[in-house]
């Protein structure tokens, strides 16, 4: 299909779409705080105006057991003989954290050195914007789309998408398609796409050290009182080994083996190790962490990991020579395929009860788990994918992993079963999550050329 009137429609009104996503930017919708419930509906409310604006139909908004909004749409026009595409992204955006390490304001969107800042510009209202522009990109230059399409834009994927299970189950039939895009993740870096095809997933729990009833003062009391804060350090400590790797027993059992031409194709892909440290903001006199023989890729998608996520013994705000009544730690366990989610939650539970130091009160609460995800690329929509990508950008697509979980990909391929690509418009600078979030501006106008390939690839 010729896709010359979409592409010149994108060049000519792209600063346009580019103001609607600064518009969505300024609005709040942190899913995770109630203060900013009317938000999330602001949000929601926004991207319904704007599916209708465009021309889709049967805009309405879905919840499930009380859960915050999704948007649906849907452009059923291209006939029964054309394939069905379900486009998602979400709407929700995570909390600013620390306000004075922004260099701009969070939720008013700022252009600075080719990138757009702010809170949600990349995750993932900047996904969301690619679609829309994409979409509009067909419909307002007078073309019909290539493909019916539904869309799906959730109001709660950053609190772990607890609804969006009931919401699918409850709309089966309106949303079932052929093929899902599903645009919440990274490209490999700027200007080289990815097809993302595997995700670790994730087993967490908190474990609390406690002592005393109350902190008592260091001078009067130090030499007869346990330090709950020395316990609690002594058994993290005991979780890895001195070269990173997790010392739970058992705990890479399941891991599966990368055939050794996965390995070397992973190694062949243009890591750039001193880019990945300046992203990470690695400081100067600290040490890349790395295994002889395996590349980065191998161990952030293939390779399961163990971090401690949050740690407080005491207020760094009010601190004062005291002992410590009670330290308390989350730790999390990165797992990949083909390790159970319940046995690696287990092992690390009773790894915990097990080295717990002697002398003190210890209660280790379990949280859950996110189950690790790989797809099958054969199906033909992986071709297509690859086409349009290299003609948006210019470059082959890289077939690459993700080392985060991403909760709402389960759900779709269980309740759905179609093939699902993972698109996005994130790249290792995007610093999703964290403060200065951004948006390379050139590859998201690369992203939106490459859907609109992309749906007119899908319909041969």
């Amino acid at each position: 299909m010729d896709t010359k009137k979409p592409q010149q429609y994108f060049r000519e009104h792209k600063n346009d779409f580019l103001s609607k996503l600064k518009e969505l930017v300024a609005i709040p919708s942190i899913s995770a705080d109630v203060e900013h419930a009317d938000d999330v509906l602001s949000s929601a409310e926004a991207v319904a105006t704007s599916l209708r604006s465009i021309g889709l139909d049967n805009v309405k908004l879905l919840s499930a057991d009380g859960g915050k909004p999704a948007v649906y749409g849907e452009w059923l026009k291209a006939g029964s003989d054309r394939p069905t595409v379900l486009l998602y992204a979400h709407h929700d955006v995570q909390p600013t954290g620390e306000r004075e390490k922004w260099h701009s304001e969070p939720f008013e969107a700022t252009e600075r050195d080719g990138r757009l800042y702010g809170r949600g510009a990349a995750d993932d209202k900047g996904g969301l914007m690619m679609h829309l522009a994409a979409l509009a990109s067909y419909l307002e230059s007078g073309e019909q789309l290539p493909v019916n399409v539904k869309c799906l834009f959730e109001g709660e994927e950053e609190i772990g998408s607890p609804t969006l299970g009931a919401i699918l189950e409850g709309n089966r039939e309106l949303l079932q398609a052929d093929v899902m895009i599903l645009s919440d993740t990274e490209n490999f870096a700027v200007g080289i796409p990815g097809i993302t095809t595997q995700l670790r997933g994730l087993v967490y729990c908190s474990v609390l050290v406690a002592a005393l009833e109350k902190p008592v003062h260091s001078g009067g009391w130090g030499g007869i009182l346990p330090d709950a804060a020395l316990g609690l350090s002594k058994l993290l400590a005991k979780l890895t080994t001195d070269d990173g790797l997790i010392a739970i027993p058992g705990i890479y059992d399941e891991v599966r083996l990368l055939p050794e031409e996965e390995k070397q194709a992973i190694r062949e892909l243009p890591h750039d190790v001193e880019a990945m440290k300046r992203h990470a903001g690695l400081l100067a006199d600290v040490e890349f962490c790395g295994r002889d023989g395996c590349a980065p890729g191998e161990l952030i998608w293939h390779q399961p990991h163990l971090s401690v996520n949050a740690i407080q013994a005491s207020s760094r705000k009010q601190v004062s020579n005291i002992i410590v009544d009670e330290a308390w730690a989350q730790v999390g366990v990165r797992i990949v395929p083909d390790m159970s989610p319940e046995r690696s939650l287990k092992l690390l539970v009773d790894f915990l009860r097990e080295e717990a130091p002697k002398g003190f009160r210890v209660t280790i609460t379990p949280h859950g788990s996110v189950p690790w995800w790989r797809t099958d690329t054969t199906h033909r929509a992986f071709r297509a994918a690859e086409r349009a990508l290299e003609r948006g950008y210019g470059v082959k697509p890289v077939y690459m992993g993700c080392g985060g979980s991403i909760g709402f990909v389960e759900p779709f391929e269980k309740v759905l079963k179609a093939p699902a690509l993972l698109i996005g418009v994130e790249d290792p600078e995007t610093a999703a999550h964290s403060w200065n979030e951004s948006l390379h501006l050139a590859d998201w106008e690369k992203g939106v050329s490459s859907m609109i390939e992309l749906y007119a690839e899908l319909a041969e």
